[in-house]
């Protein structure tokens, strides 16, 4: 039974995904809100397709539930609350980003993320191949940059002062929280992939300034090229996929 509720949940969050823009939901596509406003931290549009890859590793994470042997493993037993719960959510944040309630999708996001964050230590301990975690160390690292990228977005739409600071000065320090989170959580958790998704992330965010603000772009481009360089450097000792 959890295992086609998890399957009900997860499809029912990749549908409401494809509908908003689709439809899309209350006439805008999620990007055409984004591009509404121009927020600095926000990386260009090519770097979303990474959904794609979360909800396929999600259903491969979900399917290797079907047999019955594996329906009782601690990868699944302890998870199951909590993956709803975050499928609810992130249906949630989208039908809240479409109808623009912008300080409420700060709220949602921040509790994703807390959500995700439990989920990952709790299948992190049950884990017993390379796909029980893989799933959710890009699921909660993009999640992590897109609760940056999402407070970084409202506090543009309220007009924040930014403590008297223009937005490119509080987004260079937005970009190196973000270069310290991935190089942290690379030697606290001994997980590559978490890293890899600020990456792609800063990369883009490069690609997104490059034309209008050099020095954000020039930033993300060395954080990216940092955090590689720390990533290769923690493998040559230890080759493990998640070490």
């Amino acid at each position: 039974m959890k295992f086609w509720l998890n399957l009900i949940m997860l499809m029912a969050v990749i549908v409401v995904n494809a509908l908003a823009n689709l439809i899309p939901i209350n006439g805008m596509e999620s990007g055409e809100i984004s591009d509404r406003l121009n927020v600095l931290f926000t990386p260009a549009g090519y770097v979303f397709s990474i959904w794609s890859l979360i909800y396929l590793l999600l259903l491969i994470w979900v399917f290797r539930q079907w047999p019955e042997h594996r329906r009782e493993l601690g990868v699944y037993v302890h998870s199951h609350y909590l993956f709803w719960l975050s499928c609810l959510l992130n249906i949630s944040w989208i039908l809240l980003w479409h109808y623009q309630f912008f300080g409420a999708t700060v709220i949602v996001m921040v509790i994703l993320l807390l959500t995700l964050i439990i989920l990952y230590k709790k299948i992190q301990r049950s884990a017993l191949s390379f796909f029980d975690q893989l799933p959710f160390s890009i699921y909660l690292a993009w999640v992590s940059v897109a609760t940056i990228a999402n407070i970084s977005y409202y506090l543009v739409e309220i007009n924040w002062a930014g403590l008297g600071l223009a937005q490119q000065t509080w987004t260079i320090g937005l970009l190196l929280l973000a270069g310290g989170l991935a190089t942290w959580f690379r030697y606290a958790q001994r997980d590559v992939f978490f890293p890899l998704v600020f990456v792609w992330a800063l990369v883009g965010i490069g690609v997104n300034n490059q034309d209008h603000a050099q020095v954000v772009s020039t930033l993300a481009y060395v954080l990216a090229g940092t955090v590689v360089i720390l990533i290769l450097l923690v493998r040559k000792k230890n080759t493990h996929i998640f070490k």
